[in-house]
């Protein structure tokens, strides 16, 4: 009677849980307002190329369709603040939803019909920049600067890579240090990332005389590169 006392608390306790999250289906008017508050985390899970094509504004991104990506983003976004998610028609976002509630996600709100329905409200989506690239002329000059060049491989929409910017404030700050600091788009900067062999985001490299001597995919404690870059 115990046991089966036991297992009745146990069910009641997951469904309290799973009560608690919410997912919601979103018109283009309705989704436009809860962004427009502010409150919300906005998550593109379409592909890199696809997000080129245009975006929302402040969007990040991490494509549904490469599960090794989206749960290493996902992970950096705040479980304590409610997400967006949109994808080109909905469907992708709609699964990327169900994932993320499973993960600890309280509230989350996927855009109907996603940016199809978007651009046929008249809703506004953002064009990426059309930037020159770094040659590989220049990248080859920029890690031979100085004695000590630490590269910074992110991109404004990557999760990860916004999570490391006040870390990498903090190093550019430290008057003990000295390092330049090179900062390669990897939304932009594809010849570089493919002559460099930088299939994700963020990755860090530690130039030290013009040659490589250290590199890390990921989030890296401020304690570590500082290690690197006093060597």
């Amino acid at each position: 009677m115990k046991k089966i006392t036991a297992i009745l608390l146990i069910l009641i306790g997951i469904v309290s849980c799973n009560s608690q999250a919410q997912k919601g289906s979103l018109s283009p008017d309705e989704f436009e307002a809860k962004l427009n508050t502010g409150a919300y985390q906005l998550l593109d899970v379409r592909t890199a190329n696809e997000y080129k094509s245009g975006y929302l504004k402040k969007s990040l991104q991490a494509d549904w369709n490469n599960p090794s990506e989206f749960k290493d983003r996902a992970q950096y976004l705040d479980k304590t603040k409610p997400v967006l998610v949109y994808c080109a028609s909905g469907v992708r976002s709609s699964s990327a939803a169900d994932y993320l509630l499973t993960m600890g996600f309280k509230e989350v709100s996927n855009l109907q019909g996603g940016l199809v329905s978007w651009k046929r409200s008249g809703k506004p989506v953002e064009s990426a920049a059309n930037f020159p690239q770094m040659t590989l002329d220049e990248y080859a000059t920029a890690v031979k600067k100085d004695a000590i060049v630490l590269v910074d491989f992110g991109a404004e929409w990557c999760p990860p890579c916004i999570k490391m910017e006040p870390v990498l404030n903090q190093l550019l700050s430290d008057a003990s240090l000295k390092f330049s600091f090179v900062k390669v788009d990897g939304g932009n900067d594809t010849n570089i990332m493919n002559a460099q062999n930088v299939a994700a985001l963020p990755v860090f490299i530690v130039y030290k005389n013009g040659v490589e001597v250290w590199r890390k995919q990921g989030v890296v404690e401020q304690a570590e590169l500082k290690k690197q870059l006093s060597k």
